[in-house]
């Protein structure tokens, strides 16, 4: 008998579960068939509505809240806050009730009152994982840390949960902390829940925190599975430039230029197009790509030198020099330091220097060396504890006096000299050198052999197997 009895029960049970299971089944239908109606005919929805909380389902809190819902996603605020009270009504502590309540107060961009309410959710509920995530949401931009410290305590009930680690990774790296943005990413961005827009931010958060090897991995990964994707492109072109794997770069730099789906060009894709160009020594591509850099992005006036840099590279001085008077009078006057005006110099001098007379004129090149010699005699004014400024008027003067029969450069390389010999410092070697063989060379052109002798003997006391001052010795003797 008793053993009758217990399969009576369990069938029972059964059948109600069952029963449970059609009576769920039915009015979902409805809700699913309400939806459409709201839209189309307000009317008949009310009364299709009213009809589903009859009878036994007049206190189906769940039935309501999904009614409630309906309303809120049509738009229909009143209505939404009608079903919003009765699932209340039936059930005071409904987490689902207060939820539908934040929603229905986000609608109305009452945000104090939406966090109030996902807050009671998780009260009544403290494994409502939508309460967590939307009341993250709602300080993620005005005080992330509440958002942080509510996501923390869903993943301190829920360790295995993605969506929390999902929800972290967009916050922390919406407030620029891409390490922690990074981790988060980790935990989630090799399941198939992650989209690509996922793994794309994981990249580039990686990347931020100039792991280039490990952002170059997971940006492959996002072209497998879409290789005309303009992001994963973008890190690849980006992390192979920085692990100098420029061949490789230069690949991914062509399809990210010439066959991504949607690519928004930002000045960065520019300016590390113009890195990797500059790097495989093809410098007047890589200037064009720091002029379209700077063109989108004109507070990003350091990339002047650079494309003075790339001009100077294929020796055309005017362009560098334009390029870098824009870079320097861009700078707030106490930025405009002596180092900086030294490269202007040098500009200068190179422009006077080079070997091609069919690009400059000999009026143009003394004119340029002038400019170079000004520049230096300024430096050597602001910063006389320096060499620089005199070696550098030095070499600019003997350019001006070629033949060395004017001596133009001589107070200057003998002003270098004895600074440099006080020093006692063989790091300034090579300078001595250079100063005693202009100073060597020119008393052998004034026939003044005692001292010519003097300073080729200088250079031989550092440098014994220097073969121009053994050469210049024999020859005097």
């Amino acid at each position: 008998m008793k053993r009758v009895q217990m399969f009576l029960a369990g069938a029972f049970i059964a059948v109600g579960s069952l029963y449970a299971q059609s009576s769920d089944a039915e009015w979902q239908a409805g809700v699913a068939k309400l939806k459409e109606t709201i839209q189309k005919n307000p009317t008949q929805a009310t009364e299709e509505a009213e009809q589903l909380i009859k009878g036994k389902n007049k206190k189906n809190v769940e039935l309501l809240v999904a009614i409630g819902e309906a309303y809120l996603k049509a738009g229909k605020l009143p209505e939404a806050e009608k079903y919003a009270a009765l699932a209340k009504k039936v059930n005071g502590k409904s987490a689902l009730a207060s939820l539908l309540e934040g929603d229905i107060a986000l609608a109305q961009k009452n945000a104090g009152l939406a966090s109030q309410k996902f807050e009671e959710a998780i009260y009544f509920d403290p494994h409502c994982m939508e309460a967590y995530l939307k009341y993250a949401d709602i300080y993620r931009s005005a005080n992330a840390s509440l958002s942080i410290e509510k996501l923390e305590q869903l993943k301190a009930l829920e360790p295995s949960n993605t969506n929390v680690d999902k929800k972290l990774a967009e916050i922390y790296y919406f407030k620029n902390d891409f390490s922690k943005a990074a981790d988060a990413y980790s935990q989630f961005a090799t399941e198939p829940t992650a989209t690509e827009e996922d793994l794309a931010k994981y990249a580039f958060a990686l990347f931020l925190k100039h792991d280039f090897d490990k952002s170059l991995e997971v940006a492959n990964m996002g072209l497998k599975k879409n290789s005309r994707h303009a992001a994963f492109n973008r890190l690849a072109m980006y992390n192979y430039t920085d692990l100098k794997r420029f061949d490789e770069a230069i690949k991914s730099a062509d399809i990210f230029f010439k066959e991504c789906d949607k690519a928004d060009y930002s000045y960065l894709d520019y300016m590390y197009y113009g890195h990797l160009l500059e790097a495989l020594k093809k410098y007047g591509e890589a200037a064009e790509q720091y002029e379209k850099a700077v063109a989108l992005d004109s507070t990003k006036t350091d990339l002047y030198k650079n494309i003075s840099s790339a001009y100077e590279e294929q020796n055309e001085y005017k362009k560098a020099i334009s390029a870098y008077q824009k870079y320097y009078s861009s700078l707030e006057k106490e930025q405009q330091t002596p180092d900086l005006q030294f490269q202007m110099g040098k500009l200068y001098y190179g422009t006077g220097t080079q070997a091609d007379s069919l690009v400059i004129t000999e009026e143009e090149r003394k004119q340029a060396l002038a400019s170079a010699d000004s520049v230096f005699k300024a430096i050597a004014e602001v910063a006389p504890d320096s060499y620089l400024g005199n070696f550098w008027r030095a070499r600019t003067n003997s350019a001006l006096d070629p033949e060395t029969t004017q001596g133009l450069a001589k107070p200057f390389y003998e002003a270098v000299a004895a600074m440099l010999e006080s020093k006692n410092d063989s790091r300034y070697n090579s300078a001595l050198i250079e100063c005693y063989s202009y100073l060597g060379y020119y008393y052998l052109v004034v026939n003044k052999l005692p001292e010519s002798k003097e300073y080729w003997n200088k250079i031989l006391a550092i440098d014994p197997a220097n073969a121009t001052a053994k050469r210049a010795l024999d020859g005097i003797k």
